[in-house]
């Protein structure tokens, strides 16, 4: 893994939650983008080197909504960056890691991404994310 890419935060409403971080980083979110697959809409904010993504159900069926109504609003997911998902989702599936998808799928902010299983993280959603070509 090369670096923690974004941590990603479960939010009942972008309305709501956009200008909250906007005033709490004191810096504009640079970029929204929804991933119909997902029924997700995001909004990205960069502090420093470190990246956060705003997440908000665009479904009732969305893991961001089922997640919402059984967590609450709050940290979703961190995500690591790296240089190639396949080989990474084959090398942590060997040692033991359940991984939520066969094959990496297209995630926000040009990224294809797979998940871990929490079970298998102490109780943290793991992404893995590597920049689309």
């Amino acid at each position: 893994m090369l670096k923690v890419e974004h941590i990603g935060i479960a939010v009942a409403s972008l309305a709501e939650s956009v200008p909250l971080f906007e005033k709490l980083l004191n810096t504009p979110c640079y970029k929204r983008e929804k991933v119909e697959s997902e029924q997700v809409e995001t909004a990205f904010f960069l502090q420093g080197d470190t990246k956060l993504e705003l997440l908000e159900a665009t479904g009732p069926d969305s893991a961001i909504a089922k997640f919402v109504a059984k967590k609450g609003v709050g940290l979703h997911h961190i995500a690591f960056e790296v240089a190639d998902i396949e080989a990474e989702m084959q090398r942590l599936a060997g040692e033991g890691f359940t991984l939520l998808q066969d094959r990496p799928k297209v995630g926000a902010d040009n990224k294809l991404i797979c998940f871990l299983h929490p079970k298998d993280t102490n109780g943290v959603l793991v992404e893995l994310c590597q920049e689309r070509k």
